[in-house]
């Protein structure tokens, strides 16, 4: 299954190229909501996650020329997004791990990645708790198809990976959450 550009979208890229910014504006107000949200999927901080969609969608801007033509841009952008919250994660972890090593404060647990505002009641707190004690690598995928809604192909040009990788990782994250909530509710 090939994913297909945007034709209005198209334009907006080839406009951005030429250096219209209010066109690139206009594909940042398009994607801001999603790029945040798997940002926050990847480094599980707010603050972190909007700098990192921030950082990403600058990076993509100077990145525009490197843009495959006909391309979707949704799946391009999220991977420049997620890329930069793994490195923001990771270098998150590092200092943690360095201030606890130098006994000034206890490392903090690290908080669920998922940004599930759309769940409710008591499932909610129980499905956070379950993600949280996945790998990351498990719960991006989950997210971003479950959460983010985007497609197998989406999925695997934001993770960087092959839509069989998808697949096999997607098949496995639910065979863990699964493990993971029948021990919470058993």
């Amino acid at each position: 299954m090939s994913v297909r550009a945007d034709p209005d979208e198209a334009q907006l890229i080839t406009r951005s190229r030429a250096g219209d910014r209010e066109a690139y504006g206009m594909l940042v107000a398009r994607h801001q909501e999603v790029a945040f949200r798997a940002a926050h999927v990847v480094c599980g901080d707010a603050a972190e996650a909007q700098d990192a969609a921030q950082e990403g969608f600058l990076k993509a801007y100077r990145s525009l020329a490197r843009f495959r033509d006909g391309a979707p841009f949704r799946p391009w952008l999220l991977a420049i997004v997620a890329n930069e919250a793994r490195n923001r994660r990771r270098s998150a972890g590092r200092r943690a791990h360095l201030v606890a090593l130098a006994g000034h404060e206890p490392a903090a647990p690290a908080a669920p990645g998922a940004d599930v505002a759309v769940l409710a009641g008591a499932r909610r707190a129980t499905l956070l708790t379950a993600l949280g004690a996945l790998s990351p690598d498990h719960r991006e995928v989950l997210v971003l198809r479950y959460l983010l809604d985007l497609s197998e192909p989406e999925c695997a040009a934001v993770l960087g990976c092959r839509p069989g990788t998808v697949k096999s990782r997607h098949a496995r994250a639910l065979e863990r959450l699964r493990a993971v909530l029948e021990g919470v509710d058993a």
